[in-house]
């Protein structure tokens, strides 16, 4: 017989062997591989989405959000130099439109629903006038005024048409 037709395996225990580490050897060797990945960190393109800058860029939206104030990157409106015609104040509607509306229609933040005769009856029974005090320098979540710049006439028309379409009748003001 040739030298080179044998094998390297000449016993049985020495066949088991090489079988065994053919199989045990690739699964330890893949397992190592996935926990070397799964655990190396490598932040992306420069940033750590965990910074206080990155965590402050991101929340930047909500935190500067100021009811009537102008949109972020956009200047208030510069005073003309010739003055214009007062405006005549804006109905209870129109107010309720623009500055009641975003808590007052879906109850946000406890406000009573516009129209739900049975959240505003204990409300309606204080009066015109508590009801206006609360609108005008504020209650639990609302701002002064809703956090808009109104007038206390438009206030108290706003006051009014909520109240009025939840049973009271209440005179608006003039």
């Amino acid at each position: 017989m040739s030298a080179e037709h044998e094998s390297l395996i000449k016993t049985p225990k020495q066949l088991i062997t090489v079988v065994v580490l053919s199989f045990v050897l690739p699964v330890l060797l893949i397992a190592l591989l996935v926990k070397y990945v799964g655990t190396h960190k490598v932040p992306g393109a420069g940033a750590d989405p965990m910074s206080e800058a990155a965590i402050l860029e991101r929340i930047k939206p909500a935190a500067g959000f100021q009811l009537g104030a102008p949109p972020a990157g956009q200047q208030a409106a510069k005073p003309r130099a010739v003055a214009a015609a007062p405006a005549a104040p804006k109905t209870g509607e129109q107010v309720y439109n623009t500055a009641c509306m975003a808590c007052h229609a879906t109850g946000a933040a406890g406000a009573p629903k516009f129209g739900d005769t049975a959240a505003w009856a204990a409300r309606n029974a204080q009066g015109y006038e508590a009801l206006l005090n609360s609108a005008l320098k504020g209650k639990g979540a609302m701002p002064p005024q809703g956090g808009g710049a109104l007038s206390d006439v438009e206030v108290g028309r706003a006051v009014v048409f909520m109240a009025n379409k939840a049973g009271a009748s209440f005179e608006a003001p003039n």
